[in-house]
C-alpha cells in the first residue's frame, strides 16, 4: 500500500486508485416520493380481514348483490376484494372504514377486535404507513340456514 501523501487542496487520486464521484448523496430512501393510491390499501385491508375466522363477507347485502351480479357479466371486472372497504390515505397516515358481516355463534367484539389487528398489521407492514383508525361496521350476521346471496339464478 502506497503512503504517498497528497498536497493540500490536490483532488487526483493516488496512483493505482482512481476518483470516485458519489452521486446523489445520501439515502437512496430520501431521492423521490412514493404515493400510495386509495385503492392499494383498500385490497390489503379487505384480504386482511377476509382472513379472521368469524368473517363471513364484506359490505352491505346491497354492495355484495351488485358486486355478485358484476362478477358474473362477461367482460365484468374480476371480485373485488375491497368490497365493503374505504380508506382515507394521507402522506405518512391512513384511517379505514370496514363494513363486514359475521358468521352466526361468532362473538363479534373478539372478531372485530381480530379484523381491526390483522388490517392494521398487514397495512403498517405493507405500505409503511401509520394507521390511525379501523373503524368495523358490523353489517349483517350469515345464519347458519341461510343461502349465501347468489343472483345467479335470476341471472340466466
Amino acid at each position: 500500500m502506497s503512503d504517498i501523501a497528497q498536497k493540500p487542496g490536490d483532488t487526483s487520486a493516488p496512483p493505482g486508485r482512481t476518483n470516485v464521484t458519489k452521486k446523489g448523496g445520501g439515502d437512496p430512501a430520501g431521492r423521490g416520493r412514493t404515493t400510495i393510491a386509495d385503492g392499494v390499501v383498500e385490497k390489503i385491508a379487505g384480504l386482511a380481514a377476509r382472513d379472521v375466522p368469524g368473517v363471513h363477507a364484506m359490505g352491505s347485502g346491497l354492495s355484495r348483490t351488485f358486486g355478485a351480479v358484476r362478477d358474473r357479466v362477461p367482460g365484468g371486472s374480476t371480485k373485488s376484494v375491497s368490497r365493503g372497504v374505504k380508506a382515507e390515505v394521507g402522506e405518512v397516515q391512513t384511517a379505514l372504514d370496514l363494513e363486514i358481516v359475521v358468521e352466526y355463534g361468532v362473538s363479534i367484539a373478539d372478531t372485530a377486535r381480530a379484523v381491526r389487528e390483522n388490517v392494521i398489521a398487514a397495512v403498517e407492514r405493507m405500505t409503511g404507513l401509520e394507521v390511525v383508525e379501523v373503524n368495523i361496521a358490523v353489517s349483517d350476521v350469515k345464519l347458519p340456514d341461510e343461502e349465501d346471496e347468489e343472483p345467479e339464478s335470476r341471472l340466466q
